[in-house]
C-alpha cells in the first residue's frame, strides 16, 4: 500500500510513505517485504502490536528474527522507530537488544517513542487467566499480554515508556495498578496476587537500559514527512486480524490497519 502526501500546489517537494500490511492473517512474508523497501527509505516505523509479531530478515545468507524491533535495524545509516501505537515488553526488548549485539548489529539507531504503552507481567498473567475462563471459546491469544496492556491503555490506566524511566512515577502507578489487578487475580479468577517486589526494580532496570533510546518519535516522523524523507511504515499482522476490520473477536487488540 503506497500512501503519498503531497505540499500544496505550487511546491516541487513530494513527500512519500509506503506502508507494508498484510492482507490475511498474518504470515505473508511481510518481512521479507519489508527488508527489500528498506533499501530505499531513511526511516522504518513499526506503529502497533507488540512481541506478538514475528518479522524473519535474511542477512547475508543468515536469518534474523525479530519481535519488537523495525526491520530497518540492520541498516545503521537509516532511522527505525518503535512508535507509540506499540505496546513494548521491556524485558522481551532488552533480550532483543542484547540478540542483535551478540550478532554484532548496531542498534545505535533505534528511537522508541517515550508513549508507547509498558507490558508488565500482570499483563501476561491476567492474558493467560481470561483465556483460560474462556473454556472452549478461546480466541487463541499469544498470551504476551497485549491484550490487557491495549485495555489498561483505553481505560487510561496505562504505564508508558516515559513513566519507566522516572522511578517515582513508576512505582506510584505500579501500585496503584497492581492493587487493582490483584483483586482480580484473587477474587474474579482465584489465583495468586503479584507482588510489588518482583517488578519494580527489574523493570526500573529495564527502563534504564532503553532509555537512551527514548524519545518523542512523533517529532522524528514529522520532520522526517516535511523535510520530504521517505517513511516505510511496517505493520505486524495483517488485515483480518484488525480490531475492527478483522474477523471479531478472533483478532488483535490493535490496527494492523486503518482503524
Amino acid at each position: 500500500m503506497y500512501v503519498r502526501k503531497e505540499e500544496p500546489e505550487g511546491s516541487d517537494k513530494i513527500m512519500t510513505s509506503v506502508v507494508v500490511v498484510g492482507t490475511q492473517w498474518g504470515d505473508e512474508g511481510k518481512g521479507k517485504i519489508t527488508d527489500f523497501l528498506s533499501a530505499n527509505a531513511e526511516v522504518i516505523a513499526r506503529y502497533q502490536g507488540g512481541d506478538n509479531a514475528g518479522h524473519t530478515i535474511v542477512i547475508d545468507g543468515k536469518k534474523f528474527k525479530l519481535h519488537l524491533i523495525p526491520s530497518g535495524i540492520f541498516f545503521p545509516e537509516k532511522i527505525s522507530v518503535i512508535g507509540n501505537g506499540m505496546v513494548v515488553n521491556p524485558k522481551s526488548l532488552v533480550k532483543e537488544l542484547s540478540y542483535l549485539h551478540e550478532e554484532g548489529v548496531t542498534t545505535d539507531n533505534l528511537r522508541i517513542s517515550d508513549r508507547a504503552h509498558v507490558i508488565l507481567p500482570y499483563h501476561i498473567e491476567l492474558d493467560r487467566l481470561q483465556e483460560e475462563a474462556k473454556g472452549d471459546n478461546k480466541i487463541g491469544t499469544t498470551i504476551k499480554g497485549i491484550g490487557p496492556a491495549y485495555m489498561d491503555k483505553a481505560a487510561r490506566v496505562g504505564i508508558r515508556i516515559a513513566d519507566l524511566l522516572d522511578k517515582d512515577i513508576f512505582r506510584e502507578r505500579l501500585e496503584r495498578n497492581l492493587a487493582e489487578k490483584n483483586r482480580l487475580f484473587e477474587k474474579l479468577y482465584d489465583s495468586k496476587a503479584i507482588s510489588f517486589d518482583d517488578i519494580f526494580e527489574e523493570y526500573y532496570e529495564y527502563g534504564q537500559q532503553i532509555k537512551k533510546y527514548v524519545t518523542d518519535t512523533s517529532v522524528i516522523l514529522n520532520d522526517a514527512l516535511d523535510n520530504g524523507k521517505r517513511v516505510l511504515f511496517e505493520g505486524a499482522q495483517g488485515v483480518m486480524l484488525d480490531i475492527d476490520q478483522g474477523t471479531y473477536p478472533f483478532v488483535t487488540s490493535s490496527n494492523p490497519v486503518a482503524g
